[in-house]
């Protein structure tokens, strides 16, 4: 009550009777009943172990750590659990900086009697060494804004960001075994902590003598005259309460408020596990490994974008392939038939095809070898032909082919006489080289 000193002499007289006279008809100031919450929002945030609480106009951080310390004597096989908070004058102008003040060590104690009295976290499994090593779980509080109502809010918080810790998995080794060796998280996942149930406080105001709300706001909290933090799980089971202020409270009225407290409880913890399911999802989907792009299964009903780009490439590949074989066997066929055309082909005799009709002219052949000596070829070719026709003359036809025409042995003649002028053309350019190797 002391964050609310500052506000009480600012409030007024009409202001108190205004809420008290309102509370008598059950209504309050912000339009609510005497029993409801205000609106709960939970986030968490990019790293594990992280939350922020939202309740009405009340705003809590909270962040959970952890590191490697030594046991103490009495408990050598169990973990330790501490509970840090700070108030800012940024959240109340009535905090101070510097030592805390009565307010955030009470709130301190009941978040830490509810999670660490209750057995909510399981410190035997943060024992790494018996005697010599283990887990320290450290949970600060950041007030940002003090709306009423701290201790519910905080504790949320705190629950929240436990739930989504994860502790660094360590092993053993060293030359003894006893040498601890922490694995970051790209090598190992890291371990979340072992919670048996969820300690939830609900706060309850008494304003006058027989008035009660929940959840009261910060203009609730200057005039009420006392107030009872009850902390439980979602299974009805009582984990701590918390008693502040001169006001007495009767035994039916305390057993009335953990009724209620009961129901409140198992309405946050749904809330809670929600938004925790929600941030697992999400974070599962992050940690999933993408493949690459050439490693990725292709629909084939559905191809994608690429696979489509792909196909597409292929094909106008093959219709170009296609395209140019077809221009050549055009090309080759016209080369044919032009051939065809100047040379009719016959049965039974030498081929009409000549490789050298349009290439080697007979006649500069003829002139280039009378230069060099040699004259006589064309007589000799002549002769050769005229040779061979009479061969061919002599011999008898058989009696299943056809006799040749003579335009046939003129054809062969020609293509003759112009094998033998290459064959020696290609004698006279090779000698000189033969000779001076030779030489």
């Amino acid at each position: 009550m002391e964050q609310r000193l500052g506000n009480i002499w600012r409030m007024t007289v009409n202001e108190k009777k205004f809420i008290e006279s309102s509370l008598e008809s059950e209504l309050r100031i912000d339009g609510r009943r005497p029993f409801d919450y205000r609106r709960l929002t939970i986030k968490f945030g990019r790293e594990d172990g992280s939350s922020e609480v939202q309740l009405g106009q009340t705003h809590v951080m909270s962040f959970v750590t952890s590191q490697l310390v030594q046991p103490y004597r009495d408990r050598p096989n169990e973990g330790t659990l501490s509970v840090f908070t700070e108030f800012s004058p940024m959240a109340d102008p009535s905090f101070e900086v510097g030592r805390p003040s009565e307010s955030a060590v009470e709130l301190g104690r009941i978040i830490d009697r509810g999670l660490r009295e209750s057995r909510a976290v399981d410190t035997e499994s943060l024992c790494v060494v018996a005697g010599k090593w283990v887990w320290s779980i450290r949970i600060d509080l950041h007030i940002l804004d003090n709306g009423g109502n701290l201790v519910d809010a905080a504790n949320i918080a705190a629950v929240a960001a436990l739930l989504t810790f994860r502790r660094p998995e360590c092993t053993l080794g060293g030359d003894d075994g006893q040498e601890v060796i922490l694995h970051p998280p790209e090598v190992r996942e890291p371990l979340p902590l072992t919670i048996h149930h969820l300690p939830i406080a609900v706060t309850f105001a008494f304003i006058g003598d027989e008035n009660m709300v929940i959840d009261p706001t910060h203009h609730e909290e200057a005039v009420m005259g006392g107030r009872m933090s009850v902390t439980l799980n979602a299974n009805g089971e009582v984990c701590a309460v918390q008693k502040a202020g001169g006001q007495g409270v009767m035994q039916s009225v305390v057993m009335q408020c953990l009724r209620i407290a009961s129901v409140k409880a198992g309405d946050i913890t749904s809330k809670i596990k929600t938004a925790v399911e929600s941030y697992n999802t999400d974070r599962a989907l992050k940690m999933v490994k993408r493949h690459a792009p050439p490693s990725k299964a292709v629909d084939v009903n559905e191809p994608s974008q690429k696979a489509k780009q792909i196909l597409e490439a292929q094909k106008l590949k093959s219709e170009e392939c296609s395209v140019s074989q077809s221009d050549d066997m055009d090309i080759e066929q016209g080369r044919i038939n032009k051939r065809s055309d100047k040379k009719q082909s016959f049965t039974g005799g030498p081929s009409s095809w000549d490789p050298y009709s349009e290439v080697v002219n007979t006649d500069e052949l003829k002139a280039t070898l009378a230069s060099r000596g040699s004259v006589a070829v064309p007589m000799m070719l002549d002769n050769l032909g005229d040779n061979i026709r009479d061969e061919t003359k002599s011999d008898e036809p058989l009696s299943d082919v056809n006799p040749v025409s003579s335009s046939t042995d003129s054809a062969g003649k020609e293509i003759l006489e112009k094998a033998c002028v290459i064959y020696l053309f290609e004698i006279e350019i090779t000698r000189p080289a033969i000779s001076k190797f030779c030489d």
